[in-house]
């Protein structure tokens, strides 16, 4: 059974038919963007599921998903995609409790599926070399209700390296990075995994070699490939429009 509602919770506001609502469990009105002011003090010690009626329209309080969680990111720099991000999070080994870094920041998108990833008990070290970006993360993860799951850090990890030790897993998505590997392998675990996400064949081609110069085993690089299939009485087939090239995804594991 679900615990009850406590204040400060992210709440997803669920119709049928459209997108969740996020909102934060709070005493008193609270401003929802631009469409008006809602209270839930209500929901506080309350089970979730319950009804929640708002301008006029009956709305479920539940727990948010993943998918709820992406759907709110607000975009700034290109995100990367779910199909692409559920998949790092395995390539890295990523798991509850983890102490993951994660170069760059972007949008926060990746952010917020790691701190999903990683739970209450385990911590987020985001990088990203420029301070708009950090930004745009750190209001997209606030708005899911991770803040005190990711620390964000300003600084240029292919020049200056990670500053964090006994890492569980490093996931990259920049342009060079090749040019983390030999910091990311001293930071590391024993046994710990990094990731990398990358657009263009030469840019795998250069991680991948450099991965197997720094002693990363187990080094695999693919593609994801989305292919959605509609489904009619008697007629199912492949969708004819498919979500494919996004970019390239490599790992390795460090084993002393």
């Amino acid at each position: 059974m679900s615990e009850p509602w406590s204040e400060g919770e992210t709440v997803a506001l669920k119709r049928p038919g459209a997108a969740a609502i996020l909102v934060r469990v709070a005493r008193g009105p609270q401003k929802i963007g631009n469409e008006g002011v809602l209270d839930l003090t209500e929901l506080l010690g309350t089970d979730p599921g319950r009804p929640v009626v708002w301008l006029g329209t009956t709305y479920h309080a539940l727990r948010p998903s993943l998918s709820d969680l992406l759907g709110a990111v607000r975009r700034g720099a290109q995100i990367v995609t779910a199909k692409d991000a559920a998949q790092l999070v395995s390539l890295a080994g990523v798991e509850p409790g983890g102490r993951v870094a994660e170069a760059g920041a972007g949008s926060g998108a990746l952010t917020v599926v790691l701190a999903f990833a990683v739970g209450p008990s385990g911590r987020v070290f985001s990088y990203d070399r420029r301070d708009d970006f950090l930004e745009a993360a750190r209001a997209n993860v606030r708005r899911a209700g991770f803040e005190s799951r990711v620390s964000f850090r300003l600084r240029d990890v292919a020049e200056h390296g990670l500053d964090e030790d006994s890492l569980s897993s490093v996931v990259l998505d920049l342009p060079e990075p090749w040019a983390v590997l030999a910091s990311a392998h001293a930071r590391l675990r024993v046994g710990g995994y990094v990731a990398t996400y990358t657009p263009t064949y030469n840019q795998l081609e250069r991680t991948v070699r450099a991965l197997r110069e720094h002693g990363f085993d187990e080094v695999r690089a693919l593609e994801v490939i989305e292919r959605g299939i509609h489904v009619g009485e008697g007629g199912t087939r492949p969708e004819f429009e498919m979500l494919g090239h996004t970019g390239f995804l490599a790992a390795g594991r460090r084993v002393d």
